[in-house]
């Protein structure tokens, strides 16, 4: 039986690397950290799953704090299904300076940049490459896109950057793979029990990589979703059930919501 394949990361490289991957990351790391230095704070919103209405809260928030004003950031991640942009009415193009990648200003002076920027309406994100081999190196271009969006963007002084993450894990781990220090983290989540189950898996995994959990917001609270998922959460994991949203909140609660952050 032949041994086990070991296949070896660039930290375990002995011999020249011809490449400089090593040099590579080092240096990709280096300009993430040096564009995040002004942003006092970021914020990942996340949720594990999708249709609970993340892009909504992130963009309703991030529009109470500068009301409040707070100099907000709004990154979103989604880069497959991106709309924080148009929740935002962050309209590109992108301006492109000497100093780099100018983010949109949005609603109430929100800077938001999005893949939604980038691309033509109602086209997919698409890569160029061999497509019988897409699955596997799309991860890994999405990954380095992502880094371009926070290396590459001027976002300035900020007090907080929010950054509106897809369904699932993966995308916070890229996240936390490339941020100099853990991001805190705050769940979106519906009441139902099923999406529950799916915001556990998100907490779980954010708080084991040291992501500090800010609290848990229920959104769509109603009879349309029975459930108890937000207390259910909160006890869980011992944070704090920051709102209930209801289907058409009032700004009153998009203004308290933000001052308990």
């Amino acid at each position: 039986m032949p041994p086990p394949l070991h296949i070896r990361t660039y930290h375990e490289l002995t011999e020249a690397d011809r490449s400089g991957l090593g040099e590579q990351v080092g240096a990709q790391h280096r300009r993430v950290a040096e564009r995040l230095a002004p942003v006092h704070r970021v914020v990942a919103v996340m949720s594990g799953k999708g249709g609970v209405g993340k892009s909504f809260v992130t963009a309703l928030l991030a529009r109470a704090l500068a009301r409040a004003g707070r100099r907000v950031g709004a990154l979103d991640a989604d880069l497959n299904g991106p709309t924080l942009a148009r929740l935002l009415d962050a309209r590109g193009p992108l301006a492109v300076t000497a100093g780099g990648v100018e983010p949109v200003a949005g609603t109430d002076g929100v800077r938001c940049v999005s893949m939604a920027h980038l691309l033509e309406d109602g086209k997919p994100l698409a890569f160029k490459g061999p497509g019988s081999d897409a699955f596997i190196w799309r991860g890994a271009l999405e990954a380095a896109a992502l880094r371009e969006l926070l290396g590459d963007v001027t976002w300035g002084a900020l007090d907080m950057l929010l950054v509106d993450l897809p369904p699932g894990v993966a995308r916070l781990h890229e996240l936390l793979d490339l941020l100099p220090a853990p991001p805190d983290v705050l769940a979106v989540t519906i009441a139902t029990v099923e999406s529950a189950d799916a915001v556990r898996r998100a907490l779980n995994a954010a708080r084991e990589r040291g992501a500090r959990l800010l609290g848990v917001i229920e959104n769509m609270a109603g009879p349309q979703f029975p459930g108890d998922a937000g207390d259910t959460l909160s006890r869980e994991f011992a944070i704090p059930l920051l709102a209930r949203i209801p289907f058409n909140p009032g700004d009153a609660m998009w203004q308290t919501l933000g001052e308990r952050l």
